[in-house]
Protein backbone atom coordinates (compact mmCIF):
# COMPACT_ATOMS: atom_id res chain seq x y z
CA UNK A 1 0.00 0.00 0.00
CA UNK A 2 1.12 3.65 -0.71
CA UNK A 3 0.67 5.50 2.80
CA UNK A 4 0.77 9.07 2.66
CA UNK A 5 1.89 10.71 5.72
CA UNK A 6 1.08 14.70 6.47
CA UNK A 7 3.13 16.01 9.34
CA UNK A 8 6.46 15.32 10.49
CA UNK A 9 6.80 16.11 13.92
CA UNK A 10 7.05 13.03 16.95
CA UNK A 11 3.48 11.11 15.79
CA UNK A 12 4.13 11.47 11.87
CA UNK A 13 7.75 10.25 12.55
CA UNK A 14 6.55 7.21 14.71
CA UNK A 15 3.95 6.87 12.15
CA UNK A 16 6.09 6.93 8.81
CA UNK A 17 8.41 3.88 11.03
CA UNK A 18 5.67 1.87 12.04
CA UNK A 19 4.24 1.90 7.90
CA UNK A 20 7.90 1.50 6.27
CA UNK A 21 8.67 -1.37 8.73
CA UNK A 22 5.33 -3.30 7.73
CA UNK A 23 6.18 -3.09 4.06
CA UNK A 24 4.08 -0.30 2.71
CA UNK A 25 5.77 2.60 1.32
CA UNK A 26 5.74 5.99 2.71
CA UNK A 27 5.34 9.92 1.39
CA UNK A 28 6.08 12.00 3.99
CA UNK A 29 5.26 15.70 3.56
CA UNK A 30 5.21 18.70 5.81
CA UNK A 31 3.98 22.61 5.83
CA UNK A 32 8.27 23.16 6.52
CA UNK A 33 10.23 20.95 4.04
CA UNK A 34 13.34 20.94 6.50
CA UNK A 35 10.98 19.48 8.64
CA UNK A 36 10.70 16.69 6.43
CA UNK A 37 14.41 16.09 5.81
CA UNK A 38 14.97 15.70 9.62
CA UNK A 39 12.04 13.60 10.03
CA UNK A 40 13.07 10.55 7.69
CA UNK A 41 16.92 10.73 9.11
CA UNK A 42 15.53 10.55 12.61
CA UNK A 43 13.30 7.27 11.26
CA UNK A 44 16.36 5.80 9.66
CA UNK A 45 18.87 6.46 12.66
CA UNK A 46 15.60 4.42 14.38
CA UNK A 47 15.36 1.68 11.50
CA UNK A 48 19.55 1.15 12.20
CA UNK A 49 18.88 1.25 16.12
CA UNK A 50 16.83 -1.73 15.66
CA UNK A 51 18.50 -3.55 13.35
CA UNK A 52 21.38 -3.14 15.77
CA UNK A 53 19.32 -4.84 18.28
CA UNK A 54 18.08 -7.39 16.69
CA UNK A 55 14.75 -6.10 16.23
CA UNK A 56 15.35 -6.03 12.11
CA UNK A 57 17.49 -7.95 9.94
CA UNK A 58 19.94 -5.23 8.60
CA UNK A 59 18.43 -6.42 5.17
CA UNK A 60 14.46 -5.14 6.19
CA UNK A 61 16.14 -2.21 7.52
CA UNK A 62 17.54 -1.29 4.92
CA UNK A 63 14.25 -2.40 2.80
CA UNK A 64 11.97 0.23 5.18
CA UNK A 65 14.16 3.28 5.02
CA UNK A 66 14.06 2.99 1.11
CA UNK A 67 10.45 2.78 1.39
CA UNK A 68 10.48 6.17 3.05
CA UNK A 69 9.96 8.88 0.23
CA UNK A 70 9.78 12.68 1.06
CA UNK A 71 7.25 14.83 -0.45
CA UNK A 72 8.28 18.82 -1.54
CA UNK A 73 4.42 19.48 -1.24
CA UNK A 74 2.05 17.52 1.09
CA UNK A 75 -0.55 18.25 -1.41
CA UNK A 76 0.90 17.06 -4.49
CA UNK A 77 -1.27 15.00 -6.55
CA UNK A 78 -1.33 11.03 -6.19
CA UNK A 79 -3.20 8.58 -7.80
CA UNK A 80 -1.44 5.70 -6.22
CA UNK A 81 -2.40 6.77 -2.62
CA UNK A 82 -4.51 4.80 -0.98
CA UNK A 83 -4.30 6.18 2.83
CA UNK A 84 -3.27 9.73 3.62
CA UNK A 85 -2.82 9.76 8.07
CA UNK A 86 -2.71 13.20 9.33
CA UNK A 87 -0.79 13.99 12.05
CA UNK A 88 -0.64 17.95 12.82
CA UNK A 89 -1.75 20.30 15.15
CA UNK A 90 -5.05 19.16 17.32
CA UNK A 91 -6.91 22.62 15.88
CA UNK A 92 -10.05 21.30 14.12
CA UNK A 93 -9.86 24.29 11.64
CA UNK A 94 -6.02 23.37 10.82
CA UNK A 95 -7.07 19.18 10.33
CA UNK A 96 -10.35 20.64 8.06
CA UNK A 97 -8.77 22.98 5.97
CA UNK A 98 -5.53 19.67 5.32
CA UNK A 99 -8.16 17.45 4.31
CA UNK A 100 -10.06 19.67 1.92
CA UNK A 101 -6.92 20.17 0.02
CA UNK A 102 -6.35 16.87 -0.07
CA UNK A 103 -9.57 15.51 -0.95
CA UNK A 104 -8.90 18.17 -3.75
CA UNK A 105 -5.73 16.28 -5.16
CA UNK A 106 -6.37 12.57 -3.94
CA UNK A 107 -8.76 9.87 -6.05
CA UNK A 108 -12.12 9.38 -4.53
CA UNK A 109 -11.04 6.26 -3.42
CA UNK A 110 -8.50 7.53 -1.28
CA UNK A 111 -9.28 7.07 2.69
CA UNK A 112 -8.03 10.44 4.39
CA UNK A 113 -7.22 9.44 8.37
CA UNK A 114 -7.09 11.89 11.13
CA UNK A 115 -4.78 11.11 14.36
CA UNK A 116 -6.65 13.13 16.11
CA UNK A 117 -6.40 12.57 19.68
CA UNK A 118 -9.52 14.86 21.37
CA UNK A 119 -11.52 16.44 18.54
CA UNK A 120 -14.77 14.58 17.34
CA UNK A 121 -14.14 13.07 14.34
CA UNK A 122 -17.27 13.86 12.57
CA UNK A 123 -16.23 17.50 13.08
CA UNK A 124 -13.17 17.24 11.08
CA UNK A 125 -15.04 15.44 8.30
CA UNK A 126 -18.63 17.99 8.02
CA UNK A 127 -16.03 20.75 6.09
CA UNK A 128 -15.22 17.78 3.28
CA UNK A 129 -17.01 17.90 0.03
CA UNK A 130 -17.20 13.92 0.72
CA UNK A 131 -17.22 13.20 4.53
CA UNK A 132 -18.02 9.71 4.43
CA UNK A 133 -14.28 9.07 3.08
CA UNK A 134 -12.64 10.23 6.09
CA UNK A 135 -11.72 7.42 9.52
CA UNK A 136 -9.88 8.66 12.84
CA UNK A 137 -7.40 6.14 12.93
CA UNK A 138 -5.83 7.33 16.64
CA UNK A 139 -1.82 6.34 16.82
CA UNK A 140 -0.61 5.88 20.82
CA UNK A 141 3.30 7.59 21.25
CA UNK A 142 5.82 6.14 20.76
CA UNK A 143 3.79 4.67 17.49
CA UNK A 144 6.57 1.56 17.06
CA UNK A 145 5.85 0.49 21.07
CA UNK A 146 2.81 1.26 21.65
CA UNK A 147 1.08 -1.87 20.01
CA UNK A 148 -2.81 -0.38 19.96
CA UNK A 149 -4.08 1.93 17.22
CA UNK A 150 -8.02 3.20 17.59
CA UNK A 151 -10.15 3.10 14.62
CA UNK A 152 -12.70 6.07 14.79
CA UNK A 153 -15.38 6.03 12.27
CA UNK A 154 -17.22 9.08 12.02
CA UNK A 155 -21.07 9.48 12.04
CA UNK A 156 -20.94 9.19 8.26
CA UNK A 157 -17.99 7.28 7.75
CA UNK A 158 -18.19 4.75 4.89
CA UNK A 159 -19.07 1.06 6.54
CA UNK A 160 -16.55 -0.60 4.53
CA UNK A 161 -13.60 1.58 5.70
CA UNK A 162 -13.19 0.12 9.25
CA UNK A 163 -12.78 -3.24 9.04
CA UNK A 164 -10.34 -2.45 6.31
CA UNK A 165 -8.01 -0.40 8.78
CA UNK A 166 -8.77 -3.16 11.07
CA UNK A 167 -6.94 -5.67 8.91
CA UNK A 168 -4.08 -3.32 7.49
CA UNK A 169 -3.22 -2.62 11.60
CA UNK A 170 -3.61 -6.11 12.88
CA UNK A 171 -1.15 -7.34 9.99
CA UNK A 172 1.95 -4.72 11.22
CA UNK A 173 1.63 -6.71 14.49
CA UNK A 174 -0.42 -3.95 16.34
CA UNK A 175 -4.00 -4.50 17.81
CA UNK A 176 -6.51 -2.48 16.48
CA UNK A 177 -9.26 -1.92 18.45
CA UNK A 178 -12.85 0.09 16.72
CA UNK A 179 -14.69 2.79 19.10
CA UNK A 180 -17.36 5.23 18.55
CA UNK A 181 -16.59 8.98 18.02
CA UNK A 182 -17.02 9.56 21.76
CA UNK A 183 -14.96 12.13 23.57
CA UNK A 184 -11.57 10.96 24.31
CA UNK A 185 -12.29 7.75 22.35
CA UNK A 186 -11.52 4.39 24.49
CA UNK A 187 -8.05 4.60 26.01
CA UNK A 188 -8.12 8.22 26.79
CA UNK A 189 -12.00 7.76 28.37
CA UNK A 190 -11.04 4.48 30.01
CA UNK A 191 -7.88 6.15 31.75
CA UNK A 192 -10.09 9.08 33.58
CA UNK A 193 -11.26 6.27 35.90
CA UNK A 194 -7.52 5.79 37.31
CA UNK A 195 -6.31 9.30 37.49
CA UNK A 196 -9.66 10.99 38.85
CA UNK A 197 -9.99 8.68 41.71
CA UNK A 198 -6.60 9.49 42.94
CA UNK A 199 -7.41 13.40 42.71
CA UNK A 200 -10.41 12.72 44.91
CA UNK A 201 -8.34 10.54 47.14
CA UNK A 202 -5.52 13.08 47.50
CA UNK A 203 -8.47 15.92 47.79
CA UNK A 204 -9.89 14.04 51.05
CA UNK A 205 -6.14 13.67 52.84
CA UNK A 206 -6.80 10.05 52.58
CA UNK A 207 -2.72 9.62 51.93
CA UNK A 208 -0.43 11.93 50.14
CA UNK A 209 1.02 11.14 45.96
CA UNK A 210 3.41 9.00 47.53
CA UNK A 211 1.48 7.05 49.40
CA UNK A 212 -1.64 6.54 46.91
CA UNK A 213 1.44 5.10 44.16
CA UNK A 214 2.87 2.59 46.58
CA UNK A 215 -0.72 1.61 46.89
CA UNK A 216 -1.55 1.52 43.16
CA UNK A 217 1.60 -0.13 42.30
CA UNK A 218 2.02 -3.07 45.01
CA UNK A 219 -1.59 -4.08 45.74
CA UNK A 220 -3.24 -3.05 42.12
CA UNK A 221 -0.47 -4.26 39.67
CA UNK A 222 0.34 -0.91 37.85
CA UNK A 223 4.01 -0.34 36.43
CA UNK A 224 3.38 3.44 37.76
CA UNK A 225 1.34 5.28 40.19
CA UNK A 226 -1.50 7.92 38.93
CA UNK A 227 0.37 10.51 40.19
CA UNK A 228 3.96 9.15 38.92
CA UNK A 229 1.62 8.81 35.59
CA UNK A 230 0.57 12.44 35.25
CA UNK A 231 3.79 13.65 36.40
CA UNK A 232 5.46 11.69 33.21
CA UNK A 233 2.66 12.88 30.65
CA UNK A 234 2.41 16.55 31.96
CA UNK A 235 -0.56 17.70 34.68
CA UNK A 236 -1.34 20.14 32.01
CA UNK A 237 -1.83 17.85 29.27
CA UNK A 238 -3.64 15.36 32.12
CA UNK A 239 -6.00 18.17 33.08
CA UNK A 240 -6.94 19.40 29.68
CA UNK A 241 -7.96 15.71 28.45
CA UNK A 242 -10.03 15.52 32.22
CA UNK A 243 -11.81 18.16 31.44
CA UNK A 244 -12.49 17.45 27.85
CA UNK A 245 -13.87 13.95 28.74
CA UNK A 246 -16.31 15.16 31.63
CA UNK A 247 -17.59 18.00 29.29
CA UNK A 248 -17.62 15.81 26.51
CA UNK A 249 -20.16 13.39 28.46
CA UNK A 250 -22.25 16.42 29.92
CA UNK A 251 -20.67 16.58 33.14
CA UNK A 252 -21.41 12.74 34.24
CA UNK A 253 -20.58 12.27 37.71
CA UNK A 254 -18.04 9.54 37.24
CA UNK A 255 -15.83 11.80 35.50
CA UNK A 256 -15.68 14.27 37.56
CA UNK A 257 -12.82 16.26 37.36
CA UNK A 258 -11.09 17.55 40.84
CA UNK A 259 -10.55 21.01 42.05
CA UNK A 260 -6.90 20.65 42.62
CA UNK A 261 -5.25 20.69 39.34
CA UNK A 262 -6.10 23.86 38.02
CA UNK A 263 -4.23 25.67 40.15
CA UNK A 264 -1.06 23.49 40.10
CA UNK A 265 -1.19 23.47 36.95
CA UNK A 266 -1.25 27.65 36.69
CA UNK A 267 1.99 27.31 39.43
CA UNK A 268 3.82 25.97 36.56
CA UNK A 269 3.89 22.06 38.39
CA UNK A 270 3.59 20.19 35.55
CA UNK A 271 5.73 17.33 36.48
CA UNK A 272 8.65 15.69 35.25
CA UNK A 273 9.18 18.66 32.05
CA UNK A 274 8.82 21.53 34.42
CA UNK A 275 11.21 19.75 37.12
CA UNK A 276 8.44 20.18 39.64
CA UNK A 277 4.63 18.01 39.59
CA UNK A 278 3.42 15.73 42.36
CA UNK A 279 7.01 14.58 43.02
CA UNK A 280 10.18 16.92 42.42
CA UNK A 281 12.01 16.43 39.65
CA UNK A 282 15.31 17.86 40.20
CA UNK A 283 18.96 16.54 40.16
CA UNK A 284 19.25 16.43 43.78
CA UNK A 285 16.07 15.58 45.04
CA UNK A 286 15.04 11.54 45.95
CA UNK A 287 13.57 9.69 43.10
CA UNK A 288 11.15 7.71 45.49
CA UNK A 289 10.42 9.31 48.53
CA UNK A 290 11.09 6.62 51.34
CA UNK A 291 8.41 5.23 53.44
CA UNK A 292 8.13 6.41 57.47
CA UNK A 293 10.34 3.58 59.97
CA UNK A 294 8.33 1.40 61.94
CA UNK A 295 8.39 1.96 65.39
CA UNK A 296 5.36 0.08 67.21
CA UNK A 297 5.23 -3.50 69.06
CA UNK A 298 4.97 -6.26 66.72
CA UNK A 299 4.39 -7.93 69.83
CA UNK A 300 1.62 -6.64 70.77
CA UNK A 301 -1.66 -8.91 70.54
CA UNK A 302 -4.41 -8.27 67.65
CA UNK A 303 -7.80 -9.99 67.41
CA UNK A 304 -9.95 -9.99 64.07
CA UNK A 305 -13.40 -8.44 64.14
CA UNK A 306 -15.89 -10.15 61.84
CA UNK A 307 -16.59 -13.32 59.92
CA UNK A 308 -16.09 -14.65 56.68
CA UNK A 309 -14.15 -15.19 53.65
CA UNK A 310 -12.16 -11.58 54.19
CA UNK A 311 -12.40 -12.49 58.40
CA UNK A 312 -10.72 -15.64 58.04
CA UNK A 313 -7.89 -14.57 54.82
CA UNK A 314 -6.95 -11.83 57.64
CA UNK A 315 -6.73 -14.54 60.35
CA UNK A 316 -4.51 -16.97 57.90
CA UNK A 317 -2.05 -14.62 57.27
CA UNK A 318 -1.41 -13.05 60.75
CA UNK A 319 -0.83 -16.98 62.12
CA UNK A 320 1.49 -17.55 59.14
CA UNK A 321 3.29 -14.55 59.64
CA UNK A 322 3.59 -15.24 63.59
CA UNK A 323 1.51 -12.46 65.16
CA UNK A 324 -0.20 -12.66 69.08
CA UNK A 325 -3.58 -13.33 67.35
CA UNK A 326 -6.27 -13.51 70.57
CA UNK A 327 -9.54 -15.63 69.47
CA UNK A 328 -13.29 -15.36 71.07
CA UNK A 329 -13.46 -12.42 73.85
CA UNK A 330 -10.98 -9.81 74.13
CA UNK A 331 -9.87 -11.34 77.53
CA UNK A 332 -6.69 -8.52 78.10
CA UNK A 333 -8.31 -5.48 76.44
CA UNK A 334 -5.56 -3.98 74.76
CA UNK A 335 -5.29 -6.17 71.96
CA UNK A 336 -5.93 -3.84 68.36
CA UNK A 337 -8.81 -5.13 66.37
CA UNK A 338 -8.68 -5.76 62.68
CA UNK A 339 -11.37 -5.50 60.64
CA UNK A 340 -11.35 -5.82 56.78
CA UNK A 341 -14.00 -3.38 55.12
CA UNK A 342 -14.84 -4.13 51.75
CA UNK A 343 -16.72 -0.79 50.50
CA UNK A 344 -17.73 0.76 53.39
CA UNK A 345 -15.55 2.62 56.20
CA UNK A 346 -13.76 1.56 59.61
CA UNK A 347 -16.06 3.84 60.93
CA UNK A 348 -19.01 2.38 60.09
CA UNK A 349 -17.80 -1.44 60.87
CA UNK A 350 -17.12 0.06 64.90
CA UNK A 351 -20.65 1.15 64.73
CA UNK A 352 -22.42 -1.82 63.71
CA UNK A 353 -20.06 -4.53 65.71
CA UNK A 354 -19.71 -1.88 68.75
CA UNK A 355 -15.87 -2.11 68.13
CA UNK A 356 -13.67 -0.39 70.66
CA UNK A 357 -13.09 2.66 68.73
CA UNK A 358 -9.24 3.55 70.03
CA UNK A 359 -8.26 0.09 69.49
CA UNK A 360 -9.77 -0.37 65.98
CA UNK A 361 -8.05 0.09 62.61
CA UNK A 362 -8.88 -1.43 59.28
CA UNK A 363 -7.57 -3.51 56.84
CA UNK A 364 -7.68 -3.49 53.08
CA UNK A 365 -8.33 -7.21 51.77
CA UNK A 366 -7.72 -6.64 48.67
CA UNK A 367 -4.08 -6.21 49.85
CA UNK A 368 -3.40 -9.34 51.80
CA UNK A 369 -2.16 -11.27 48.65
CA UNK A 370 -0.14 -8.72 47.56
CA UNK A 371 3.39 -7.94 49.56
CA UNK A 372 2.08 -5.03 50.99
CA UNK A 373 -0.60 -4.51 53.61
CA UNK A 374 -2.70 -1.54 54.00
CA UNK A 375 -4.52 0.00 57.19
CA UNK A 376 -7.00 2.61 57.99
CA UNK A 377 -7.36 5.23 60.72
CA UNK A 378 -10.67 7.13 61.97
CA UNK A 379 -10.35 10.04 64.03
CA UNK A 380 -10.76 7.97 67.17
CA UNK A 381 -8.18 5.85 66.96
CA UNK A 382 -5.43 5.37 69.34
CA UNK A 383 -1.94 6.38 67.33
CA UNK A 384 -0.50 3.98 69.76
CA UNK A 385 -2.40 1.35 68.35
CA UNK A 386 -1.98 2.42 64.39
CA UNK A 387 2.03 2.36 65.46
CA UNK A 388 1.55 -1.25 67.16
CA UNK A 389 -0.75 -2.92 64.38
CA UNK A 390 1.81 -1.56 61.95
CA UNK A 391 4.49 -3.14 63.24
CA UNK A 392 2.13 -6.59 64.00
CA UNK A 393 1.29 -6.48 60.10
CA UNK A 394 4.92 -5.42 59.02
CA UNK A 395 5.82 -9.34 60.56
CA UNK A 396 7.59 -11.79 57.56
CA UNK A 397 6.66 -14.84 57.88
CA UNK A 398 9.06 -16.92 59.36
CA UNK A 399 10.37 -18.54 56.13
CA UNK A 400 10.36 -16.35 53.65
CA UNK A 401 10.69 -17.65 50.19
CA UNK A 402 14.37 -15.62 49.53
CA UNK A 403 15.42 -16.68 53.44
CA UNK A 404 15.44 -12.96 54.70
CA UNK A 405 13.69 -11.65 57.76
CA UNK A 406 12.84 -8.37 56.86
CA UNK A 407 9.65 -6.19 57.84
CA UNK A 408 6.81 -6.36 54.86
CA UNK A 409 5.65 -3.05 53.45
CA UNK A 410 2.35 -1.21 55.09
CA UNK A 411 0.43 1.57 54.48
CA UNK A 412 -1.22 3.73 56.50
CA UNK A 413 -4.31 5.64 55.19
CA UNK A 414 -6.73 7.76 56.57
CA UNK A 415 -10.30 5.90 56.75
CA UNK A 416 -12.40 5.98 53.64
CA UNK A 417 -14.89 3.99 52.21
CA UNK A 418 -13.22 0.61 50.55
CA UNK A 419 -9.82 2.32 51.32
CA UNK A 420 -7.15 3.51 48.29
CA UNK A 421 -6.98 0.49 46.88
CA UNK A 422 -10.48 -0.80 46.27
CA UNK A 423 -11.96 2.94 45.35
CA UNK A 424 -9.27 3.26 42.70
CA UNK A 425 -10.14 -0.47 41.36
CA UNK A 426 -14.01 0.18 41.49
CA UNK A 427 -13.57 3.41 39.36
CA UNK A 428 -11.47 1.43 36.84
CA UNK A 429 -14.09 -1.02 36.82
CA UNK A 430 -16.85 1.02 36.43
CA UNK A 431 -15.73 3.80 33.83
CA UNK A 432 -14.74 0.42 31.06
CA UNK A 433 -18.01 -0.87 32.10
CA UNK A 434 -20.01 2.24 31.33
CA UNK A 435 -17.85 2.62 28.08
CA UNK A 436 -18.94 -1.08 27.05
CA UNK A 437 -22.85 0.17 27.91
CA UNK A 438 -22.82 2.73 26.11
CA UNK A 439 -21.49 0.56 22.90
CA UNK A 440 -18.83 3.10 22.50
CA UNK A 441 -16.49 -0.08 22.38
CA UNK A 442 -17.01 -4.03 22.67
CA UNK A 443 -15.87 -5.92 25.56
CA UNK A 444 -12.98 -7.33 24.09
CA UNK A 445 -12.02 -3.97 22.11
CA UNK A 446 -12.29 -2.34 25.87
CA UNK A 447 -10.01 -4.66 27.58
CA UNK A 448 -7.42 -5.10 24.72
CA UNK A 449 -6.31 -1.17 24.20
CA UNK A 450 -6.51 -0.61 27.92
CA UNK A 451 -4.28 -3.05 28.36
CA UNK A 452 -2.05 -2.23 25.63
CA UNK A 453 -2.48 1.67 25.73
CA UNK A 454 -2.45 1.95 29.40
CA UNK A 455 -0.21 -0.69 30.87
CA UNK A 456 -2.52 -2.07 33.22
CA UNK A 457 -2.05 -6.08 34.31
CA UNK A 458 -5.50 -6.58 33.22
CA UNK A 459 -8.84 -5.63 30.88
CA UNK A 460 -10.60 -3.34 33.00
CA UNK A 461 -13.43 -5.73 32.85
CA UNK A 462 -11.66 -9.06 32.90
CA UNK A 463 -9.88 -7.77 36.16
CA UNK A 464 -13.45 -7.28 37.59
CA UNK A 465 -14.32 -10.92 36.75
CA UNK A 466 -10.84 -11.77 38.61
CA UNK A 467 -11.97 -10.02 41.40
CA UNK A 468 -15.61 -11.42 40.76
CA UNK A 469 -18.75 -9.59 39.54
CA UNK A 470 -20.89 -9.80 42.21
CA UNK A 471 -17.82 -8.50 44.96
CA UNK A 472 -17.34 -5.38 42.47
CA UNK A 473 -21.50 -5.35 42.57
CA UNK A 474 -21.03 -4.94 45.84
CA UNK A 475 -18.31 -2.62 46.12
CA UNK A 476 -20.00 -0.31 43.81
CA UNK A 477 -23.09 -0.35 45.97
CA UNK A 478 -21.04 0.18 49.34
CA UNK A 479 -19.01 3.01 48.12
CA UNK A 480 -22.20 4.61 46.94
CA UNK A 481 -23.85 3.64 49.66
CA UNK A 482 -21.36 4.94 52.24
CA UNK A 483 -20.89 8.33 50.42
CA UNK A 484 -23.85 9.17 48.71
CA UNK A 485 -21.85 10.39 46.04
CA UNK A 486 -23.44 9.32 42.38
CA UNK A 487 -19.44 9.06 41.25
CA UNK A 488 -19.77 5.27 43.17
CA UNK A 489 -23.54 4.54 41.27
CA UNK A 490 -23.24 0.62 40.41
CA UNK A 491 -23.56 0.40 36.58
CA UNK A 492 -26.22 -1.44 34.80
CA UNK A 493 -23.36 -3.26 33.19
CA UNK A 494 -21.94 -4.93 36.29
CA UNK A 495 -25.81 -5.03 37.63
CA UNK A 496 -27.38 -6.76 35.21
CA UNK A 497 -23.95 -9.71 34.42
CA UNK A 498 -24.30 -10.37 38.53
CA UNK A 499 -28.31 -10.78 38.28
CA UNK A 500 -27.61 -13.10 35.34
CA UNK A 501 -25.13 -14.71 36.37
CA UNK A 502 -22.85 -13.44 33.08
CA UNK A 503 -18.91 -12.52 33.46
CA UNK A 504 -18.43 -8.88 32.97
CA UNK A 505 -16.81 -9.35 29.77
CA UNK A 506 -19.89 -11.14 28.29
CA UNK A 507 -21.25 -8.54 25.62
CA UNK A 508 -24.19 -10.28 24.69
CA UNK A 509 -26.06 -10.73 21.76
CA UNK A 510 -26.20 -8.29 18.39
CA UNK A 511 -29.08 -6.08 19.06
CA UNK A 512 -29.09 -5.87 15.15
CA UNK A 513 -29.62 -9.58 14.96
CA UNK A 514 -32.62 -9.73 16.94
CA UNK A 515 -34.06 -6.94 14.61
CA UNK A 516 -33.85 -4.74 18.06
CA UNK A 517 -32.19 -1.64 15.99
CA UNK A 518 -32.12 -1.35 12.64
CA UNK A 519 -29.19 -1.86 11.03
CA UNK A 520 -26.89 1.17 9.30
CA UNK A 521 -27.89 2.48 5.82
CA UNK A 522 -25.16 2.15 3.06
CA UNK A 523 -23.42 5.50 2.50
CA UNK A 524 -25.49 7.79 -0.22
CA UNK A 525 -28.83 5.53 0.05
CA UNK A 526 -31.48 5.21 2.67
CA UNK A 527 -31.74 1.10 1.70
CA UNK A 528 -31.03 -1.20 4.88
CA UNK A 529 -27.97 -2.70 4.35
CA UNK A 530 -27.64 -6.94 4.33
CA UNK A 531 -26.34 -8.68 7.36
CA UNK A 532 -22.81 -9.10 7.65
CA UNK A 533 -21.82 -5.61 5.38
CA UNK A 534 -21.59 -3.65 8.51
CA UNK A 535 -18.62 -3.02 10.15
Amino acid sequence: MRIRIVGAGVMGRGIAQWAATAGHTVELGDARQEAVGDALGFVRRMLDRSAAKGRLTPEASRAASERLLPLDDAFAPGDEVELVIEAVREDLATKTELFRRLEDVLPARTVLATNTSSLPVTRVAAGLKDPTRLVGLHFFNPVPLMRIVEVVPGILTRPDIPPALVELVQATGHSAAVVADTPGFLVNHAGRGLVTEALALLEESVSDPAGIDRIARDVLGLRMGPFELMDLTGLDVTDTVIDTVWRGFRHSDRLRPSYLTPNRVAAGLHGRKTGRGFYDHTADADATPPEPPITGDPGRPVRVAGRGPDAEALRRALREDGATLESGRDLTGRAVVLVPTWGTTVAERIAAAGLPASRTVGVDPLALPTGRRVLAFTPATDPAAVRDARAVLARAAPARPDGTDGHRAVSVVRDTAGSVAQRLLASIVSVAASIAERSIATPAAVDTAVTAGLGYPAGPLAWGDRIGAARMLALQAGLHRSTGDPRYRPTRWVTERVHLGLPLTEPGPDPVALGATSPPPRSGTTEPTHEGDTA
